[in-house]
């Protein structure tokens, strides 16, 4: 069975009435980054991170996959698909994909600061007072910047085996995950999907400038003749 890698952004999460994160002017929901997606920030105002978290759990428990997502699935009847994620949500596990790759962390998940390897669902809202079983504060289960990305080794080694790759609804400019498309076989043929394609159609590229969910469906519905 051919191996199809998928890498998803905010474009594809969009479309469910997911904000993205990051606007024009580089602020997250009218906050600057480094406040509430860092270890200094953490440092800094726990609170001020915690409610920030909470606003976008609740959000994500409103809203549902839509026709991408869906179409993502359909691929699993005839190829080996996995789906590696930017995105922090849980639209691909409740559409029923069942390979998925988090590289950014998961929203509906916290962990303990005193063992990282300590991960707890968790759907309610987080606050200073939850404590883990070491006694310790949990925190959001998200990869801040600065902090290293402990899913990309995993990454790579899944694009390396890839046929076929569709990049969904993300630019590819921001690292490490950009740098992923590096490790695919020379001759992998790539899908790139984005309204506002970055990157150039060439030999191996074919370059789709539309929306996740009409961009998906021309991509499958090829892949599945």
């Amino acid at each position: 069975m051919k191996k199809i890698v998928v890498l998803t952004g905010a474009g594809i999460s969009a479309e469910s009435g997911i904000n993205t994160f990051r606007d024009a002017n580089g602020l997250w929901e009218g906050h600057d980054i480094m406040e509430v997606a860092s270890p200094i920030g953490w440092r800094n105002d726990q609170d001020l991170v915690l409610d920030f978290y909470n606003k976008r759990r609740r959000q994500l428990q409103t809203v549902l996959p839509n026709k991408a997502h869906f179409d993502l699935v359909t691929l699993e009847q005839q190829y080996d698909v996995t789906i590696i994620t930017q995105n922090v949500d849980d639209l691909h596990e409740r559409a029923g994909s069942s390979s998925i790759i988090h590289l950014h962390g998961e929203l509906l998940k916290v962990r303990s600061q005193f063992d990282e390897q300590l991960v707890l669902d968790w759907k309610e809202d987080l606050n200073t007072g939850d404590l883990c079983e070491h006694n310790s504060q949990l925190r959001p289960h998200i990869v801040w910047f600065g902090e290293d990305v402990p899913m990309m080794d995993k990454a790579i080694a899944i694009t390396e085996q890839a046929d076929f790759i569709m990049i969904i609804g993300t630019s590819m400019q921001v690292y490490p995950a950009a740098g992923l498309v590096q490790y695919a076989p020379n001759n992998t043929p790539i899908y790139f999907i984005d309204p506002k394609p970055s990157i150039s159609a060439n030999e191996r590229l074919t370059v789709l400038s539309e929306k996740a969910t009409t961009g998906v469906q021309k991509v499958v519905t090829e892949l599945m003749k």
